[in-house]
């Protein structure tokens, strides 16, 4: 039997913690629940899921996530309800301003399922997947 239960939250660290949590709530529909700008960190969440967005100092630089090279967070992947939801919020992140799309939904191996890749304005790498399943 595990020790733990789940997941509490999930702690990120971002370039901009001012367009990350814009992204978070415009663009995904995401709930702020707190900001301590002492910190300086928000809370987001979906209703499912919380994160903990921390705003990265930026001396001597901001050095970007390498997946490949660096030891931490590939992505975070987030599930959709359907198909439709998911070819919707693609369109909707092509044209939000400082999303890099990697791919835009495409099946997985074989299918059915499906998914994107793309970067957050705030340089966090995202999946949004649907299980195939209406």
């Amino acid at each position: 039997m595990a020790a733990t239960s789940g997941m509490n939250h999930l702690g990120l660290t971002v370039a901009d913690l001012d367009a990350s949590t814009a992204f978070f709530a415009q663009a995904l529909g995401w709930e702020v629940l707190a900001r301590d700008d002492t910190y300086p960190r928000t809370t987001v969440s979906d209703g499912a899921m919380r994160l903990t967005l921390w705003q990265a100092h930026p001396e001597p630089e901001i050095v970007a996530f390498a997946r490949r090279t660096n030891v931490g967070l590939h992505h975070l992947a987030m599930t959709v309800e359907s198909e439709a939801r998911l070819n919707d919020l693609a369109q909707t992140l092509r044209d939000y301003p400082g999303v890099t799309i990697e791919f835009m939904p495409e099946l997985v191996g074989q299918g059915p399922r499906r998914h994107m890749i793309f970067t957050d304005p705030g340089g966090l790498r995202l999946e949004l997947i649907w299980d195939g399943a209406d």
